[in-house]
């Protein structure tokens, strides 16, 4: 079982890196998507569709907005569960207080340590260009920054994708070790 983080910046080729990741596996594959449609921007309509043509036909879909944490339960060890986005979930998530938001945070990692299949998320980086003008853009940074830091610490693998290119964090580099 492979529990993968993939993370980079906008538009890097991790999402398709995920995706080759989860062919790779071979092993049935249910792609939980976490965006939300939005009809009247054309743009992002043409993003999700964009992933819709790249995947596979034979992978299940499951759109998940919200409900993430019990989305990971149909993880089963014949089956990989690529998830993407993190960032859309967090963004979907924003409205809950912060203790609910933990709550939230600690059942999903929960989830993930009792997982006995393949597990890849898809996260975006933020937070390394311009303090967010707005609250709620501090927030989505701050909570997905630290969602991604707490994932790091758990998963099996951790690949950073730029430019689209692939390193592998594990391999590099090192675990924090910190007191939390």
């Amino acid at each position: 079982m492979n529990k993968i983080l993939v993370t980079g910046a906008a538009s890097s080729g991790k999402s398709e890196w995920a995706e080759t990741l989860a062919k790779n596996s071979g092993k049935s594959v249910l792609y939980i998507a976490t965006a939300q449609d939005y009809p009247e921007d054309s743009q992002w309509q043409a993003k999700i569709e964009r992933h819709r043509q790249r995947r596979p036909k034979e992978w299940q879909y499951m759109h998940v907005p919200r409900e993430l944490v019990a989305a990971l339960s149909l993880a089963r060890i014949d089956r990989c569960l690529s998830i993407d986005s993190l960032g859309t979930w967090v963004a979907n998530c924003l409205e809950l207080d912060g203790e609910k938001w933990e709550e939230t945070i600690i059942n999903l990692l929960t989830k993930l340590r009792e997982s006995r299949g393949d597990l890849i998320f898809v996260a975006e980086e933020t937070g390394w260009g311009i303090v967010p003008a707005y609250d709620s853009g501090r927030l989505f940074r701050d909570r997905l920054g630290n969602l991604t830091r707490r994932l790091g610490e758990i998963v099996d693998r951790v690949d950073l994708v730029v430019a689209g290119h692939v390193i592998n964090l594990s391999s590099l580099g090192r675990k924090l070790d910190f007191d939390r």
